[in-house]
């Protein structure tokens, strides 16, 4: 098989990164791999079955945030310089000659997941729960915030025409379809959605595809609120009152949708609070399913739980859901460029990180890029 790799004049500029460390510094710098090596390669250093993507779209997620501001999520500590983001879509530059699927010009979305195959949970399609897996921008794994990178093309999903800001998207849609299908939602159910940041409002857009009825959402800022009200005009709202018990929060939240209690609630803020109002909000036999990330220990309504035969269950990451979410937006399914209120170029990282930071900014969806020209 031939080896092919991209014209020099597309690796033009020094490969960098967005790093943070554990003293919660951020900033850009040059990084691996780099210019030199990437104009002299013509595929075949690469390892085995790898390739070369030139980023070109990745979306902040709120992880990003959380290792930069506190430095970890439970056991996953920031260590050292660390380079931030998972969410990314590029263009294919050069292939190991081993591949045979991919070729330099390919446009695609890259799932951050690497995984060792030989687990459990690998061999039974389980795989984000792998004993071995190496997640880029989980500590020790460097991400996908750079200007190029090496991947394995296996994970290298083909997006056709598609956008590289809608390629780069499909991870938190990932996300919330991981939510969909393992809680079960169903054609007219009743749903209520903790959380209006971008994995809420992604799992609005699909609870509103699902025909889910009534479906409400929550969240502490109006401004959400009112995005929420804007991409599904049917959905309820509800702006959470942190004074209240969790009791009286959930019977404000069932008030708004008419008295009608939901059947299963996906808790996307990880909030101890929150999650007890989806507990005291869903019916009798129902299901709160938490995909948010939370503190390491939390307490619970337990007997709330018990006497009512509700299945609390959780979300890790996702698994087998690249090709649905493809299809999903290029059917025009699911439409998530309405979420995206920021860009900014690479360069500007810092403060791309800053926008989305800050709750004041409106900041929805911010996205980073690289010399985008569609």
């Amino acid at each position: 098989m031939s080896t092919t790799t991209a014209t020099v004049e597309t690796i033009s500029k020094p490969n960098i990164g967005v790093y943070t460390n554990p003293e919660h510094k951020l900033w850009v710098e040059e990084t691996t791999p780099n210019l030199d090596s990437l104009k002299k390669s013509k595929g075949e250093d690469l390892p085995e079955g790898w390739v070369t993507v030139a980023i070109k779209s990745t979306g902040i997620c709120g992880s990003d945030i959380h290792f930069w501001h506190a430095g970890a999520i439970g056991p996953m500590v920031v260590t050292n310089n660390h380079i931030l983001g998972h969410e990314s879509a590029g263009v294919v530059i050069a292939t190991h000659p081993s591949v045979d699927h991919l070729q330099p010009g390919d446009r695609v979305a890259i799932e951050p997941g690497l995984i060792c195959n030989n687990c459990e949970q690998c061999l039974t399609g389980r795989y984000n729960g792998c004993e071995k897996m190496k997640f880029l921008s989980t500590p020790p794994v460097n991400g996908l915030l750079r200007r190029y990178v090496n991947h394995p093309a296996i994970w290298c999903h083909k997006i056709g025409s598609m956008s590289y800001e809608n390629g780069a998207l499909l991870e938190p849609l990932s996300v919330a379809l991981a939510g969909m299908q393992r809680s079960g939602v169903a054609l007219g159910d009743s749903v209520l959605i903790c959380g209006a940041g971008p994995i809420g409002l992604i799992t609005l857009l699909c609870c509103q595809a699902a025909g889910a009825c009534p479906i409400t959402i929550t969240d502490v800022d109006e401004g959400r609120l009112k995005v929420a009200s804007k991409i599904c005009p049917r959905a309820r709202t509800y702006k959470v009152n942190t004074s209240l018990s969790p009791t009286d929060a959930a019977a404000e939240i069932v008030k708004s949708a008419d008295g009608i209690r939901p059947r299963i609630a996906l808790e996307c803020t990880g909030v101890e609070s929150s999650v007890a109002n989806a507990i005291y909000s869903v019916k009798f036999g129902g299901k709160v399913f938490v995909i948010g990330v939370g503190k390491p220990d939390m307490n619970v309504p337990f007997m709330r739980l018990s006497t009512q035969e509700i299945d609390l269950q959780f979300q890790y990451r996702y698994s087998n859901t690249w090709p649905r979410a493809i299809r999903l937006v290029e059917d025009g399914v699911i439409d998530m460029k309405q979420l995206v209120t920021h860009r900014f170029d690479i360069e500007d990282a810092v403060k791309a990180f800053e926008t989305s930071g800050d709750i004041k900014s409106g900041a929805i969806k911010v996205m980073i890029q690289n010399e985008i020209d569609s």
